[in-house]
């Protein structure tokens, strides 16, 4: 499509027309290319080299960092436009270079198009404002066709400056208004400022109005005019009708400049016309004729103005993506934090709520039905919320199918928002029946700011979520000490793991009949720097939540095998190591590789290394653990189930899994000794691993009374207090010697 449009422009701009206009050669347009990058200069020139502006051709200047281009800016006079690149040797040296051309130099002619591969250094809005630059683009958007339209217009500019360079007093008066325009903010104060403008200009009080036109209007041909500013005296004079001027005389004239896209002069007044500024035609209608030296200076004149006015343009739709969804139109997460810093300075503060929705399912939906099925949902649901709510509430968009609600407790409340959902959403001919998870947060007496108002009510929303889809949860002060302890705990333990402040005890297995130790169990264990043990159930589930529990698990996996080795070198070649195996590490797509890894690095049989999963995992997602279990039987190591019984093992699946061992969970040996009961359910464990041909073991084990019953229900393994604690490596090897 570029290429096209590239050659349609270059043969309309050497066309035998333009070649023919004069047989006497012009001097070329000087154009200088400042940028450290040697192809953009070659792009540059390949793009522009051969062409003519305004029957003229170009020659170029090259400058490869800022302080080059000083020294050939100071030598050098009558350069039409400077392309200059914004970070180069310093990520400011293009902008310093700009207020050295303006100010240091004098060069106020030159036309200077700011190009730029890294828009963050220097954001366009800022440097509009704040370096007198001509233009600003990203390299990225400068097509050959784009290159070339704006170096034309910029040496159409400069040419306009040169020729009315001996007006000093218009000049001088353009520049100012220029500055003055650029200060202004909203279309609007623009448009009122040029009309301010134009009277400095002309030196006379000149009555007129500045209106605008949808760009599409125009291909219909019925125009309907919006007034943006006007005189007070003219403007309040016009009569307007849902956006059509009813002066015919005036309605015409305005018609017949944007539907030729040109300006008029007439004998009675001015039209002047502005293209496509931000989707939008502007004209400007002047009730005064121009003469010949007025006309020459609104030339220059109207070229800043379109800057300015596509300044302005921008402005408003930079500022409308900071603040709004793009997708809803509704606000976005910025302009919410906004809203709620100021509800909560304001005086209505004590009875207001705020709310996150968060719509049930709705991935699944996306997945199912499509992306942009989905937007078209989120639209439907933006929408029944602002009927719902109106004015009365702030909504926003704060996440991908998250929405805010801010606005007195009487509105905002879970019945209320539940409300919106018991109809089904119509989209694409499709009825949609959706339901809410829903947080909240009163504003009475919070303590925090916006932004701690809405991590909170984010807080209270994964509350409800981990309760119970479609319900509601209000954010409690319990709530926010448990996540800041669990995030602070987070980062502790990823500092002690780093420290290596976590360290491996292993807790002797026992054959009861014999009191020989057959194996241990691999105990992970926290100790602070002031000495201070954090309990295992205490930071486990923090490493689950984090993830961090991958890479523990691996290097408690690796510590284990190694001291296996080492036990087998002392002579206790038939102990075994058992090693417990989180379902976020167990369900990781590299999981075996490590388990490869650890027993080729180790050396260690894998006969002697026993993976330890527990019941909720194995019911979990039964398939891909049949699969995975698979896997790791062929490589020759042992599967038990740990804290057998706690969960809702189907029988169905026991039996597919290929598992050596059950271990009795403690619960049921404390059960053991008591008055009622006596222990059933541990026997009832091992009755039913007799039945399916696997050992059995006892953990918790603390009173001779407990081994002995376990041993008559025809348990002969056990791990517990009575036999011996978790033992650092030192000790274990100490305690089997003295066995």
């Amino acid at each position: 499509m570029h290429a096209n449009d590239d050659a349609l422009v270059f043969m309309d701009e050497l066309s035998a027309e333009h070649l023919n206009d004069t047989n006497t050669p012009l001097p070329s347009w000087r154009v200088m290319i400042i940028d450290d990058d040697p192809d953009v200069h070659s792009a540059t020139m390949f793009a522009l080299g051969n062409l003519e502006i305004q029957n003229r051709s170009l020659s170029f200047l090259h400058a490869y960092s800022a302080s080059e281009a000083r020294q050939i800016l100071a030598q050098e006079s009558n350069i039409a436009v400077i392309l200059l690149d914004v970070v180069m040797e310093k990520e400011d040296a293009g902008l310093n270079l700009v207020n050295y051309v303006r100010k240091t130099l004098g060069m106020h002619d030159v036309r200077i198009i700011l190009r730029t591969g890294q828009p963050g250094y220097a954001p366009e809005i800022d440097a509009i404002r704040d370096y007198d630059i001509n233009d600003y683009k990203t390299k990225s958007e400068l097509t050959r066709t784009k290159l070339y339209t704006t170096v034309t217009s910029a040496i159409r500019s400069y040419e306009q400056i040169c020729a009315i360079t001996a007006n000093q007093r218009g000049l001088e008066l353009i520049v100012n208004a220029s500055t003055e325009l650029m200060s202004q903010k909203g279309l609007q104060n623009f448009a009122s400022s040029v009309l301010q403008q134009l009277n400095i200009l002309f030196g006379r009080k000149v009555e007129g109005l500045i209106c605008s036109s949808d760009d599409s209007d125009a291909e219909t041909g019925a125009l309907d005019f919006t007034i943006i500013a006007g005189s007070h005296s003219f403007a309040n004079g016009i009569e307007q009708k849902i956006g059509r001027i009813q002066q015919p005389e005036l309605h015409q004239t305005l018609q017949e400049s944007i539907t030729n896209k040109k300006n008029i002069f007439g004998a009675d007044a001015t039209v002047l016309f502005f293209e496509n500024v931000g989707q939008r035609n502007i004209a400007v209608y002047l009730q005064t004729p121009i003469n010949d030296l007025e006309k020459r200076l609104l030339d220059v004149f109207c070229s800043n103005v379109t800057v300015g006015l596509n300044n302005v343009m921008l402005t408003s739709r930079l500022h409308k993506y900071a603040y709004f969804d793009p997708l809803t139109g509704l606000a976005n997460r910025l302009k919410l934090l906004q809203t709620l810093t100021d509800t909560l300075t304001a005086s209505n503060r004590d009875k207001s709520v705020l709310c996150l929705i968060d719509i049930d399912h709705f991935a699944e939906t996306n997945d199912a039905l499509g992306h942009q099925f989905g937007d078209m949902l989120l639209c439907a649901v933006a929408k029944r919320l602002l009927d719902h709510f109106g004015a009365a509430c702030h909504l926003a968009r704060v996440g991908g199918d998250t929405f805010a609600l801010l606005g007195h407790e009487n509105l905002v409340y879970p019945e209320n928002i539940s409300n919106v959902f018991q109809l089904p959403f119509n989209v694409d001919q499709q009825e949609v029946q959706l339901s809410s998870t829903i947080g909240l947060v009163r504003l009475g007496n919070y303590d925090g700011g916006s932004s701690d108002a809405l991590k909170d009510t984010n807080i209270a929303l994964k509350r409800a979520k981990s309760h119970q889809r479609s319900s509601f949860s209000y954010f409690t002060v319990d709530m926010g000490v448990e996540i800041r302890e669990r995030v602070r705990m987070m980062h502790a333990l990823r500092a002690a793991f780093e420290n290596e402040r976590l360290f491996v005890v292993y807790q002797p297995q026992i054959d009861m009949r014999t009191e020989r130790a057959v194996g241990a169990e691999a105990l992970l264990r926290w100790k602070t720097e002031d000495g201070q043990f954090v309990p295992p159930d205490q930071f486990i589930p923090i490493a689950e939540y984090s993830g961090l529990i991958v890479d523990i698990g691996e290097w408690v996996l690796r510590s284990a095998c190694f001291e296996l080795m080492e036990l087998h070198k002392l002579g206790f070649t038939e102990f075994k190591m058992a090693v417990n195996v989180s379902q976020a590490q167990f369900s990781h797509p590299l999981f075996l590789d490590s388990l490869k890894r650890a027993l080729a690095d180790t050396k260690a049989p894998a006969h002697c290394v026993e993976l330890e999963i527990t019941e909720s995992m194995a019911m979990t997602d039964p398939a891909l653990l049949i699969q995975t279990l698979h896997q790791i039987k062929q490589l020759g190591a042992q599967v038990s189930i740990d804290d057998f019984g706690t969960g809702f093992s189907s029988l169905s699946h026991l039996q597919k899994l290929n598992v050596d061992k059950l271990k009795i969970d403690r619960a049921f040996v404390n059960e053991i000794g008591s008055k009622s009961g006596e222990g059933n359910i541990a026997k009832m464990i091992v009755q039913l691993s007799q039945s399916l041909n696997i050992k059995v073991i006892a953990e918790g084990v603390e009173t001779e009374h407990q081994a002995d019953t376990l041993m008559s229900f025809g348990c002969h393994l056990a791990q517990g207090y009575l036999y011996a604690r978790p033992l650092t490596k030192e000790d274990l090897r100490n305690w089997l010697a003295s066995k």
